[in-house]
């Protein structure tokens, strides 16, 4: 005979809330009525993740695949955009059913060395991803305001070490990433609106193709935009404001889907004004450097200047959201905090921000060694985080009603072996 459905107090939940233990689909709680203030308010995780992923590195490799191959691939950026809401909604809702943290939780139920081992993943990436986020803020301000490109690193790095120092760090810093990312969007798109780019043509580039020589940055471009280091920390921010599942549908229409289609809007207009100054001037731009030098006969010193806004607001965003990320996992699978303001989250977050600055004044460049390294580390990591999104994701008894169906399943499964086919091939070319 079935048991009645319980209803139990959670030691997780907010003070009077309960927790369903029952896993039918049909319990699942009510949504609740909101205001429109209401809505705004559950902005942020999604658009920290995609402030985290849309930084230099992304920027680089949309550059090129404009600059080398026209509008060709624009569909990358579509369907990596699409596994990346999928990915990041698993995360929004094992932040809503978990007790505990992500990490933690993977420590209780796969075993304690496989989330030591996430945390630490995600650490190292997130501190050679460093370099290229605190060269990338510093080039583009001295676009802007002339100067050394290293002088403006050093502001940069002290600009987010003095956000970082408030006591409510994860709060402070979403508010600012979600205005950065909004003045990014009306940046792009107003370089779009100068360089005209050819948008029949962008439109044919929704359709898969793959140019002779371009297998490689497809991988590049693959790895940047569908970031399940970003995807997986999603849960923490969902866990930093206590969401309940009463919470789920509308954290999907008002964060999750917006937060992570915006960065992969953005980058596609990278590749169209790329691409459309290729077409204009003949001038191939394959770095962020050569494009804003190239943007100014085509726009103006103003609209280079509208550009390279866009340019020094992803990486300065991206320079936040990694600092702040690799820190809060590393302090988790250390057992020492889930949160982005406990004091052992804070000092790894320093480290991360110290890193980048000291090698950047090293090498006054960004290294190569560096960037080959983190893109080996992502290669490792990335398949081991997307199957232990998958693999909680799927555990009834810490899901309940919120476990993943088999849509979910199928869409998880053709990211994982995107990310995997990606990291065979990124494997091949760096042995080769």
């Amino acid at each position: 005979m079935r048991e009645p459905n319980k209803t139990i107090a959670s030691p997780h939940a907010h003070r009077g809330q309960m927790v369903n233990t029952d896993s039918s689909p049909a319990q699942a709680a009510p949504a609740k009525r909101r205001t429109f203030l209401g809505y705004l308010a559950l902005m942020g995780p999604a658009f920290v993740v995609g402030a985290w992923q849309f930084g230099p590195g992304n920027l680089t490799t949309a550059v090129q695949a404009g600059s080398r191959f026209d509008y060709t691939l624009v569909w990358v950026i579509a369907v990596s955009t699409i596994l990346m809401i999928f990915f990041t909604d698993m995360s929004v809702r094992l932040g809503i059913a978990t007790p505990a943290s992500l990490i933690t939780s993977i420590k209780d139920h796969l075993g304690k060395w496989v989330g030591v081992l996430a945390g630490f993943g995600v650490f190292g990436i997130t501190l050679m991803f460093s370099v290229g986020n605190a060269v990338g803020s510093g080039l583009g301000l001295s676009l802007i305001f002339g100067g050394s490109p290293v002088l403006w690193t050093v502001v940069c790095t002290a600009a987010v070490g003095f956000v970082l120092a408030f006591r409510n760090v994860y709060g402070i810093v979403e508010k600012a990433l979600l205005v950065i990312v909004v003045l990014m969007g009306l940046a792009f798109i107003a370089s779009t609106v100068v360089a005209q780019p050819d948008w029949y043509r962008s439109m044919e580039g929704l359709i898969p193709s793959l140019p002779p020589g371009s297998e490689i940055l497809v991988v590049a471009l693959v790895g940047t935009n569908f970031s399940i280091n970003a995807a997986f920390y999603t849960s923490y921010g969902i866990k930093e404001h206590r969401r309940s599942r009463a919470d789920y549908r509308d954290i999907t229409l008002v964060d999750t889907i917006p937060g992570i289609v915006a960065p992969g809007i953005m980058t596609a207009l990278v590749i169209m004004v790329a691409a459309a100054v290729l077409g204009k001037t003949g001038a191939e731009a394959g770095t962020i450097n050569a494009l804003a030098s190239v943007f100014t006969p085509l726009a103006g010193p103003i609209g280079a200047m509208v550009f390279a806004l866009g340019l020094s607001g992803a990486a300065f965003s991206s320079m936040i959201a990694n600092a702040t990320a690799g820190g809060t996992m590393l302090s988790d699978a250390l057992g020492r905090g889930a949160q982005a303001g406990s004091a052992t989250a804070r000092i790894f977050t320093g480290v991360i921000l110290a890193f980048g600055l000291v090698i950047t004044l090293s090498f006054q460049a960004s290294p190569v060694g560096l960037i080959v390294i983190a893109q080996s580390l992502t290669v490792l990591i990335a398949p081991l985080l997307g199957v232990l999104i998958v693999i909680m994701a799927n555990k009834t008894s810490i899901m309940g009603d919120l476990r993943n169906r088999w849509w979910h399943n199928l869409l998880g499964a053709i990211g994982l072996i995107t990310i995997i086919a990606s990291s065979i091939r990124l494997i091949t070319t760096l042995i080769g």
